[in-house]
């Protein structure tokens, strides 16, 4: 999730233009179709164009097919039939608290950040949730420098949550929640990137069932970097002698799969020798794609920010998983979250599955809450969810 909204509030003169990373354009789409000053409209896929940075443009580039559907009910068409469809792999729940109080380091346990219910983790799991990626703080894990070593008790508390994930029979995702940076500065140096890794894999190596997410979301950063960070975590995972788990890469750009195609395309590149390799987007059905909104933007947002990913999954022979998505406690929103649903479970030739964001004993009245029993997205939406569970 981003950590703050990118969208502002512009004056009434400009208030037909999109603002940054909004949709602006697409088939059966009604709103503005130019972007503020310094951004310009990229078209993605028949259903979905996008305000990315840039220079300004007025021209909207549209669908590179001569026809296109005129329903205003009407999905994108899949390539696998709805009858034919698959269950996914995954479906599971973000964890995350322990990364709570960034920029407070190394900060005290149940004050500035806890770690997650085991209790409420059984509850998911009753429901038949598999996959549950933990969020973690780096600089707490490997304080000081990225070739230091563990810190003994945040490392003792982190592992004691991931056993009994495992334990139970699902799967732990490590999730590194630090955006690619480290103490709040871009990592650039990848050598030292592989060995924080190398320090993490060796604690988990024989854990089957720990899967390692290398970096959340990437964000601003040089595109062969991300390319360069996440190929050094890859070799440092597995020359740890971490050979059976997946790894879980992410992308530029917030790991968006609604620009994953035009963004992160050279990722394509990234090689694991055990071929477990699967990559990891996140998407958010609100105006700016941010989360940060409980209104969606319509009740088909949901394909419509996803499709274009699936066609490059696709067609470069990857995987992918949905290691973020919610949308808000209503109607619109449900109908969106069940789309998005029904077109991974159609596609499970090329997507894994997908996480909720997010459960956690801290979120209180949070609008994407799936903390038991409470929780404002669980009490809503639990029983939707259930019906993708493996």
């Amino acid at each position: 999730m981003k950590s703050s909204v990118v969208v502002s509030l512009f004056a009434s003169g400009a208030a037909a233009q999109v603002g940054p990373w909004g949709q602006c354009g697409g088939i059966n789409w009604t709103g503005g179709t130019t972007c503020v000053s310094g951004y310009h409209c990229v078209y993605q896929n028949d259903w979905y164009s996008q305000c990315l940075p840039g220079a300004d443009s007025t021209t909207l580039k549209t669908s590179t097919t001569s026809t296109k559907p005129t329903s205003t009910s009407t999905a994108p068409a899949t390539t696998t039939s709805a009858a034919a469809k698959g269950k996914l792999k995954w479906l599971g729940i973000n964890q995350s608290c322990a990364e709570f109080g960034q920029g407070t380091y190394p900060g005290t346990w149940g004050k500035d950040f806890t770690f997650p219910s085991t209790s409420s983790i059984q509850t998911h799991i009753n429901d038949g949730y598999n996959i549950f990626r933990v969020a973690f703080a780096m600089e707490r894990l490997v304080p000081n420098s990225l070739t230091g070593s563990p810190d003994a008790g945040y490392l003792k508390n982190l592992t004691d949550t991931v056993n009994f994930i495992t334990n139970a029979g699902a799967y732990a995702i490590l999730d590194p929640h630090n955006f690619g940076r480290y103490y709040g500065n871009i990592i650039t140096d990848t050598t030292a990137f592989g060995a924080f890794w190398t320090t993490v894999a060796k604690q988990f190596a024989s854990n089957s069932r720990v899967i390692f997410d290398t970096n959340n979301e990437y964000h601003d950063m040089d595109q062969t970097l991300v390319l360069n960070l996440n190929q050094a975590a890859i070799n440092a995972i597995r020359g740890a002698g971490a050979t059976s788990q997946y790894i879980f890469a992410e992308g530029n750009s917030y790991t968006g799969a609604w620009t994953w195609n035009t963004t992160n395309t050279n990722l394509a590149a990234l090689s694991d020798p055990q071929n477990k390799l699967v990559y990891e987007m996140h998407q958010y059905l609100d105006s700016d794609g941010s989360g940060t909104s409980a209104t969606c933007v319509s009740s088909d947002i949901g394909v419509q920010r996803i499709v274009g990913a699936t066609s490059w999954l696709r067609a470069n022979g990857k995987i992918g998983i949905l290691g973020e998505y919610a949308g808000g406690a209503n109607s619109v929103c449900q109908t969106a979250v069940t789309g998005l649903l029904d077109h991974l479970q159609a596609n499970s030739d090329v997507w894994a599955g997908a996480l909720w964001w997010a459960g956690g004993p801290w979120w209180g009245n949070y609008i994407f809450s799936f903390e038991p029993p409470s929780g404002t997205a669980y009490t809503y939406y639990n029983s939707l969810l259930k019906q993708y569970t493996p």
